[in-house]
């Protein structure tokens, strides 16, 4: 069964290189993100654990914890997190699971439920396990991302796309094409005209159905 949008994410209790932590109880009453990588010691990988890194104080303005995974072992998260940092310029202080025995992997739909590890296995046999998870305090899944090997995720729009959860949560809107922080959002359907202007004050309507406004700075 594929985990989809807006489903109660599994509540699996995993071991990581920070120690055994339970999912639901991690997430808390924040926000969270879960990223995957079919391997420790891969290029791509690296760069983007890096990445993740030098976002650490952008994770925590929005409340949002961070979590790696890989179908490697504690001591080689460990010992690839000093490459990370080689790499990135930025201590990976957060924790990576040790998903050994494709638990997460299979739970979170990156691997079928018949897949395992072949001796002397390559990043190709565990190549779906690049994704990107964003989580609700709700412990919902909010959105999802699936990348290739070969093409580097892009963390500016995984923050973007936080920032746009997080906004529509907050302030009952959704937003559109392009957005960023600051720029106009779009009126729910659901909301009348008469109830769109008590709420939120003047608005444009492009179509009948397209309302935007700027949200109070």
């Amino acid at each position: 069964m594929s985990l989809r949008i807006n489903d109660t994410i599994p509540n699996l209790t995993v071991e990581t290189d920070q120690g055994t932590i339970n999912l639901h109880d991690w997430v808390g009453d924040n926000w969270a993100i879960i990223f995957s990588h079919p391997k420790d010691f891969t290029p791509v990988c690296t760069t983007e654990f890096g990445a993740v890194a030098q976002l650490a104080a952008e994770w925590d303005k929005r409340n949002c914890k961070v979590l790696g995974v890989s179908v490697d072992g504690v001591e080689d998260h460990k010992k690839w997190k000093g490459d990370i940092e080689t790499v990135g310029g930025a201590t990976p202080g957060f924790p990576i699971v040790a998903d050994e025995g494709l638990e997460l992997s299979k739970a979170f739909d990156m691997l079928p439920a018949e897949a395992y590890l072949p001796e002397g296995r390559t990043p190709a046999d565990s190549q779906t396990v690049r994704s990107v998870f964003i989580i609700g305090p709700d412990k919902k899944l909010k959105l999802s991302m699936t990348y290739p090997m070969n093409v580097g995720r892009n963390f500016a729009e995984v923050l973007r796309a936080l920032d746009g959860l997080q906004t529509a949560a907050r302030e009952n809107v959704a937003t559109p094409a392009n957005w960023n922080v600051g720029d106009d959002v779009v009126i729910p359907t659901a909301v009348s005209d008469e109830d769109a202007k008590a709420k939120y004050g003047a608005f444009e309507t492009k179509l009948p159905y397209l309302r935007m406004t700027k949200l109070p700075g």
